[in-house]
């Protein structure tokens, strides 16, 4: 296991998860993130409080659109690895504004790799999406081909993944990418559906549902893509891989089941029309993460929501007041 990682978005909902991971192991971790607003900030401040108090953690506020400061980072520290889990987030909003998109996905990782060229630094996970996969014959497995975005949060973790690829090829950095699908679990973004619908359920407020609930995910718990992130620094060269549930998805008509049954409420439904730049259904064919990385799920969704139900109502006294 490396001994010292710059892990970018320690704040974010995997980078908090997988700071916990690297911790646990007796790794120093270099956490870095701009803690923007995107979504309520008071999250990613009780993520990071639990980070904070532990002694082979470090935290910088920062921008990995910054290369001046991140510069810094690079030379007051000696990394065996980067983890890039930094990103823009949120396929409608890329709709709206997409320039920050690329300025973080694209242009904020060229910033990690260049870095990782001039500092020796041989190893680099990246955190992409399955959203690259739309319009694709599901299961979705790797070797298809992944040049029709139809977002342009997608096109830019596309422009990530590519420029990792150059600087694997040209640089000799392995390098591996993880696709992550539909990640959900304690403390998960209020901008995706199982925290909102827990809210909405539980305050007795409709769930918008965009479309008619018969979309599906291939959901997959906080702690196993956890796992399969710190699994990721194993050295490939250059692999993309697939974290996922791996099992047949779930719709949102499921979803909303499971969570009316743990909560002992009925949901009232909003519906909205479908968005275009939403997929009908994620699928991940998980072969080669069992094959590479000997890893696969194990939290089902049915217990998965059970603790993420549990993590709500034991913080009901503030998340009340989070912006969904």
């Amino acid at each position: 296991m490396a001994k010292t990682i710059l892990l970018t978005g320690a704040a974010g909902f995997v980078g908090a998860a997988t700071a916990q991971k690297l911790l646990a192991r007796g790794v120093h971790v270099v956490g870095v993130d701009n803690m923007n607003d995107y979504y309520d900030v008071r999250l990613k401040n009780h993520r990071l409080k639990t980070l904070k108090g532990q002694h082979n953690f470090t935290f910088h506020r920062l921008d990995i659109e910054n290369l001046k400061a991140l510069k810094r980072i690079f030379k007051k520290y000696t990394f065996n690895a980067v983890i890039n889990l930094a990103a823009r987030a949120g396929v409608r909003y890329s709709l709206v504004n997409p320039h920050v998109y690329y300025s973080t996905n694209t242009q904020g990782t060229v910033n990690l790799l260049e870095l990782c060229k001039d500092f020796d630094v041989k190893k680099f996970v990246l955190a992409s999406t399955s959203s690259l996969y739309a319009g694709q014959k599901m299961p979705f497995v790797e070797t298809l081909e992944v040049n029709r975005p139809i977002s342009p949060y997608a096109a830019s973790k596309k422009g990530a993944e590519v420029s990792c690829y150059a600087y694997h090829y040209i640089y000799g950095i392995d390098v591996t990418v993880l696709r992550y699908f539909t990640v959900y679990g304690p403390a998960g973004r209020p901008d995706m559906s199982v925290l909102r619908f827990i809210k909405w359920v539980e305050e007795g407020v409709p769930i918008k549902l965009f479309g008619d609930g018969s979309q599906s995910r291939d959901f997959t718990y906080i702690d196993d893509i956890a796992n399969g992130t710190v699994k990721a620094l194993k050295r490939v060269g250059f692999e993309a891989i697939n974290l996922g549930g791996g099992n047949n998805p779930y719709t949102l008509k499921s979803l909303i089941r499971i969570i009316e049954q743990n909560l002992g409420k009925q949901a009232k439904i909003k519906k909205l029309p479908f968005s275009k730049v939403d997929m009908k259904t994620t699928w991940a064919d998980i072969t080669k993460a069992k094959k590479l990385l000997k890893w696969q799920p194990k939290i089902g969704l049915e217990e998965g929501i059970g603790k993420s139900v549990q993590w709500y109502l034991a913080n009901k006294k503030w998340l009340k007041h989070l912006e969904v």
